[in-house]
């Protein structure tokens, strides 16, 4: 089972959609909150490179946001 992280704030439409599909896949992933963290933002942009939420990483690599989320499912690369 592949580590999934979620950098996201509550407020976020595709870090719901986001979560919405892991969650349709049955797919765990740890949410980390940066709405009220400036630390933990920083923390996302440095890992990221992006201030932008939501930053998915899957086993420690920088997959993007909802977009490139819905593209490796496209691909099925979520699968199995």
């Amino acid at each position: 089972m592949p580590d999934i992280q979620i950098y996201s704030t509550k407020q976020c439409p595709y870090c719901v959609r986001a979560k919405t599909l892991l969650q349709a896949k049955g797919l765990p992933y740890r949410e980390i909150d940066v709405g009220n963290d400036v630390k933990v933002r920083q923390e996302m942009i440095a890992r990221s490179g992006n201030r932008t939420v939501p930053q998915i990483f899957i086993n420690d690599a920088a997959i993007g946001g909802y977009d490139e989320l819905s593209q490796l499912n496209a691909l099925g690369r979520l699968d199995g």
